[in-house]
């Protein structure tokens, strides 16, 4: 039975035509898997074929589940690994389609609305080092910037990797495996002409003793018909709700939540399960710990009797983790998250100390002034405090703050020390620069290979502003 797709071609000025294509089974072993389409009601038709295929090339150590993550080989922060993905030239088509479903025409800059959906997962073939990943589930990945990436014509787009998405339709790839990781994230350095945001943030983050995700520098190609492509430098990025809950807490237990709209920011009356999006235990409707710190952290107790209010929140909340998150976002700058957007972070409930535990994520727009009325200031004069109660109320306790002051003192002093930090960028602007400014074509956000180097100095400047601002805010 034939199955009508979008056929979609990208001439080299990047503008989108249109066209439709018939996909009939050719053999008994192609065949079409409807994916859940946009808001329209319309599916994706996902093509499946070469199911009897032998993965020639599976180890234990390389692609099965019983390998542990191997950090070393994945997240190298001294080299730049290069990452092949060959897609069908019909997924590729379906992958298009599905994006200009949910974004409009690429290329097309009038459209600003943005989608609640996710892309569609293809099967894609995976290469690294010579070593192929069989039918790898990869869509395209993010909200505004990818939304705004395909808008302004730009192909270098975020892809996220699921090793077997597909193992339903494959049995050969059950529990597939990247040297022991399931999911992985290639970022585009979005608005980052340096590419060193994401990754210099993570390590400010683990430096001070966070949780937060393993990264390292990879250039992608992508064969979707007419062999590689060079889409440029990504940072890879550990999936939070894979191996970091795994190796990095007491165990992978707890209920791990991807808090996103009104009720992530935790002000009073804005409970919804909703939009407290489950990453574990998905099937168990108990949301009773966040509940629990939404109302305890707006309970009348904080000013009545703070000392039992703060009692109360340490029992649900790792408040020192979070104040010395707090320190730390606060003093590298970081606008597109908690304070100022309702979305980009975790919450882990820590089998350990049975607490919900912080955990940054996406650091692209880290390092920097930022958008939308900018990084919060260091004492939060910038912050509505009864819509962002977990910094407003707690930086008004005066046991609290006292925390929060030393943390910030701790961060300038060691993982955002001025001198550590510029040599941690000259260090990986050597690393990368050949890699960043090779091509200055539609798969970069670099208007010319010069503005790589002015937004490395732009970092180099901002490390001594912070650790002047951080000053003046201490005296």
């Amino acid at each position: 039975m034939e199955k009508i797709i979008f056929k979609i071609s990208i001439l080299l000025s990047f503008m989108l035509l249109t066209t439709y294509t018939f996909i009939g089974c050719s053999n008994d072993d192609t065949v079409t898997e409807t994916e859940e389409g946009s808001d329209d009601g319309d599916d994706t038709e996902v093509v499946i074929d070469d199911t009897d295929f032998v993965a020639t090339d599976w180890t234990d150590a390389t692609h099965s589940k019983d390998a542990d993550p191997d950090f070393d080989e994945v997240f190298d922060d001294t080299a730049v690994k290069r990452i092949d993905l060959v897609i069908s030239e019909d997924n590729w088509d379906v992958m298009l389609a599905d994006m200009t479903e949910l974004y409009g025409a690429f290329g097309s800059r009038g459209n600003s609305g943005f989608s609640d959906e996710d892309p569609v997962f293809v099967p894609t073939s995976v290469f690294y080092n010579g070593i192929e990943w069989y039918k790898v589930g990869v869509r395209f990945k993010g909200n505004s910037s990818l939304a705004s990436s395909w808008r302004a014509g730009i192909l270098k787009l975020s892809f996220k990797l699921d090793f077997d998405e597909f193992e339903d339709d494959y049995p050969q790839i059950d529990n597939q495996r990247f040297y022991g990781f399931k999911k992985l994230s290639l970022k585009n350095n979005y608005d980052d002409k340096s590419m060193l945001r994401e990754k210099v943030a993570a390590d400010v983050f683990k430096n001070a003793g966070l949780a937060v995700s393993h990264t390292s520098f990879y250039t992608v190609y992508v064969d979707h018909g007419d062999g590689p492509i060079y889409f440029g430098l990504y940072t890879l990025v550990e999936e939070v709700d894979d191996t970091v809950i795994e190796t990095q807490f007491s165990d992978d237990d707890g209920n791990l939540y991807k808090p996103d709209g009104d009720a992530a920011c935790f002000a009073s009356g804005t409970f919804d399960e909703d939009e407290y999006v489950k990453k574990t235990n998905e099937d168990e409707a108990d949301f009773s710990d966040v509940q629990s710190l939404l109302t305890i952290i707006n309970d009348d107790t904080r000013t009545s009797a703070p000392t039992t209010w703060r009692a109360n929140l340490d029992a649900v909340f790792d408040t020192d983790v979070f104040l010395k998150y707090l320190a730390v976002n606060t003093v590298i700058q970081n606008w597109d998250t908690y304070g100022r957007m309702t979305h980009n972070y975790f919450l882990y409930n820590n089998p350990g100390t049975s607490k919900l535990t912080w955990i940054p994520w996406d650091n692209n727009e880290s390092l920097q002034t930022g958008k939308q009325g900018g990084s919060l200031s260091l004492n939060f004069s910038d912050l509505n405090e009864a819509q962002w109660p977990l910094i407003g109320y707690m930086y008004e306790d005066d046991v609290y703050k006292a925390k929060y002051d030393t943390y910030v003192q701790e961060v300038v002093d060691g993982a955002f020390n001025v001198s550590t930090i510029q040599s941690t960028y000259a260090t990986y602007a050597a690393l990368i620069e050949s890699y960043a400014t090779s091509e200055i074509s539609g798969y970069t956000f670099l208007n010319s290979s010069s503005d790589f180097q002015s937004a490395v100095n732009t970092l180099n400047s901002h490390v001594v502003s912070r650790a002047a601002a951080v000053s003046s805010y201490l005296n």
